[in-house]
C-alpha cells in the first residue's frame, strides 16, 4: 500500500474550492484512501497552518473551522497525530476562545504532567 503525506495546501485547495481542479484531485484520493488503495497522512503542524491560514487570510469564523478540522479528523484513511488532542484544542478555540495552538500545547502539557509555562506572549496590563 502506498503511504502519502498530505500538506497543508492540499488540505486548502480542497476545503476553499479556490482551484477546483486540485480540489478535484484531494476528491479523487481520498475516495481511493476510503476503499483502501493508499493511506494518507497529516501532522498537527499541518492542522496548525490550517487553523491559521482559514482564520486569517480566509477570514472564517471559528466555528467553521473547527467544522472543518472535525471533518478532516474523521476522514476514513487519513492518519492525523494527535487527532485526540487535535479534536480537544479546536473545541477549546471555539469555546473559550483560546488560539488554537495555544489550547493544543496546553492540553499537550496536561498530558504530559507538565504543570507551568514560560511564555512572554502575555497581554500588558491597563
Amino acid at each position: 500500500m502506498v503511504n502519502y503525506f498530505l500538506d497543508t495546501n492540499v488540505f486548502l485547495r480542497y476545503l476553499t474550492n479556490d482551484i477546483p481542479e486540485q480540489a478535484q484531485a484531494l476528491e479523487n484520493l481520498l475516495r481511493n484512501a476510503e476503499e483502501g488503495e493508499c493511506k494518507l497522512h497529516t501532522s498537527v503542524l499541518s492542522i496548525a497552518e490550517i487553523v491559521w491560514t482559514l482564520e486569517s487570510y480566509y477570514e472564517q469564523e471559528r466555528e467553521q473551522i473547527r467544522d472543518l478540522i472535525l471533518g478532516i479528523l474523521s476522514t476514513q484513511g487519513l492518519v492525523v497525530e494527535q487527532s485526540q488532542l487535535i479534536e480537544q484544542a479546536v473545541q477549546l478555540y471555539v469555546h473559550k476562545g483560546i488560539d488554537f495552538i495555544d489550547a493544543y500545547n496546553g492540553l499537550w502539557m496536561q498530558e504530559k504532567g507538565i504543570k507551568s509555562a514560560l511564555t512572554f506572549d502575555t497581554k500588558p496590563s491597563r
